[in-house]
């Protein structure tokens, strides 16, 4: 069960955190994987590919920049062209920034939306006409707990991208259902992840360790628990489940402490 023989798999923000365990998660599941990054993103993209390389599946590494619609559509162009096919797109790639919501700015709104929001939309725009050619396909994004679920403060425009692609996957699923496509989303509690750790612009380490005591299971999230849920959803499996956001939080949205 979960296999993807034969598929191929996109997955944005490939160099660390839940994109890269998505990318092995996948290839260990039998999909070959196009693995894009930011070419100035600080973490090296190398050990994602080596890892798909390892489960016996091809790699093509590919940059994006996402908040670009030229170079998202050359993105997937180069992914279909090496690799033969496109079945699988997970919109992975997003940033956080710490703005009070009085200091937030058009431009700085403006900028994070072009990527958390803009540009999984683009990417699943440039992927759709592949999908809808074969007949099938997964549309999978990364929202959050924080927008999804709950707020999250001076985090305004971070919560309102997250929040938007609840809506996007919903109204994708009805609109590209006919065609055996399905799109669904995962909204990540707190998952120990570059992005988590960063103590400018997200908890930072100690903050990271303190939520884990509210955590009804226990303890945070790991980038492989993100991935086995992406390998649900782009399993034959899971071809009657579209349009739904699965809270992935080990139970933390479900207390009152």
């Amino acid at each position: 069960m979960f296999r993807l023989d034969g598929r191929v798999a996109l997955v944005t923000g490939a160099a660390s955190g839940i994109g890269a365990a998505t990318a092995r998660v996948f290839a260990e599941a039998g999909a070959d994987v196009a693995a894009a990054w930011f070419p100035g993103d600080p973490y090296d993209v190398t050990a994602t590919a080596e890892g798909v390389e390892a489960a016996g599946r091809r790699c093509h590494v590919v940059d994006v920049d996402v908040s670009d619609t030229a170079s998202v559509e050359r993105m997937v162009e180069s992914s279909v062209s090496r690799l033969g096919r496109l079945d699988i797109v997970v919109a992975n790639a997003a940033i956080a920034r710490e703005v009070p919501f009085a200091e937030l700015d058009d431009e700085r709104f403006d900028s994070l939306l072009q990527v958390d929001l803009h540009g999984v939309v683009r990417t699943f725009r440039a992927a759709v006409p592949h999908l809808v050619e074969q007949g099938w396909g997964r549309l999978l994004a990364t929202s959050s707990i924080a927008g999804a679920q709950q707020g999250w403060a001076r985090h305004a425009h971070y919560t309102t991208a997250k929040a938007a692609l609840v809506g996007l996957v919903r109204t994708l699923a009805v609109e590209l259902g006919p065609n055996g496509i399905t799109a669904n989303a995962v909204a990540p509690g707190v998952i120990e992840t570059p992005q988590s750790l960063d103590p400018v612009n997200s908890l930072g380490p100690e903050g990271v360790r303190e939520f884990a005591k509210r955590v009804p299971v226990g303890r945070n999230g790991l980038p492989g628990d993100i991935a086995c849920t992406f390998l649900f959803l782009a399993s034959e499996e899971a071809g009657f489940l579209t349009g739904q956001v699965l809270l992935v939080d080990g139970g933390v949205s479900l207390s009152l402490d």
